[in-house]
């Protein structure tokens, strides 16, 4: 239950010597309380995906809230897919996607060029850097085993970067491949939501030159070959390579 005795400590912390508005902070930060009451509900009862949530009502008896302050806690909540709330069947557990880190990403690249070219940085770093962080795991999946389908991927790849075509739709089912072993860990979320982010920075990037596309669609090939041959030193060699154009169009 939040006391008035707590609101008040946490009111004098950040109510400054001015003296804003003292109901207005009271407000947000009954709400911010009560958000962190219900995660720590879901917390401490093991809920899962999908579970359902108690009803507002039993929430404000529970928490010792008012039905406003859950409302608004359940639709903060809903906004980060921590909670899904459905008219008429009440709050579940959310999904807990990583979906508002990516539009965070995007919007930030949207109001403010300088800054999102920063951001495609990160991105691409946080990439690269997942994508040496599953390299072992990569290489034991596919180590002594034979994939048509992305060969077939990596061919389409080559032949158009030839021609001097992109190959987005390809590059992702390829890299989706590589980490489908991963199932729904949470390095597997963070590498889909970084290659949704990229691939909204991609039409404010300079298109690269063919010789580059052809590149990187080898680089796609090398690390297929040495994953399937166990070559752990080459693939990542070849992950090295494929970054290599990329880095150099934005400054990295």
């Amino acid at each position: 239950m939040l006391s008035d005795k707590s609101l008040q400590v946490i009111l004098k912390k950040y109510t400054a010597s001015s003296t804003p508005d003292r109901s207005m902070i009271g407000t947000v930060m009954r709400s911010t309380a009560t958000m962190d009451a219900i995660k720590g509900y879901i917390l401490n009862h093991h809920l899962k995906p999908g579970d359902a949530l108690p009803t507002e009502a039993e929430l404000c008896a529970d928490l010792g809230v008012s039905r406003s302050s859950v409302r608004e806690a359940l639709r903060q909540l809903a906004a980060l897919d921590i909670v899904s709330v459905h008219q008429g069947r009440g709050s579940f557990v959310g999904q807990m996607s990583l979906e508002p880190l990516v539009q965070t990403l995007i919007l930030r690249n949207s109001l403010d060029q300088s800054s999102g070219k920063a951001s495609l940085r990160q991105v691409v770093i946080t990439r690269k850097v997942l994508d040496l962080g599953i390299a072992d795991d990569v290489v034991r999946e596919f180590a002594g085993t034979h994939n048509p389908e992305l060969h077939t991927l990596v061919d389409r790849m080559v032949e158009r970067a030839s021609s001097g075509q992109t190959y987005l739709d390809e590059d992702i089912a390829f890299h989706e491949a590589l980490t489908r072993f991963a199932g729904d860990s949470l390095i597997s979320q963070l590498i889909s939501a970084m290659w949704l982010v990229h691939q909204a920075f991609i039409p404010e990037l300079q298109t690269p030159a063919s010789d580059e596309l052809l590149i990187t669609a080898h680089a796609h090939r090398d690390m297929l070959q040495a994953a399937e041959a166990g070559d752990l030193e080459a693939y990542k060699r070849a992950i090295d390579a494929h970054y290599g154009p990329l880095a150099k169009i934005i400054d990295l």
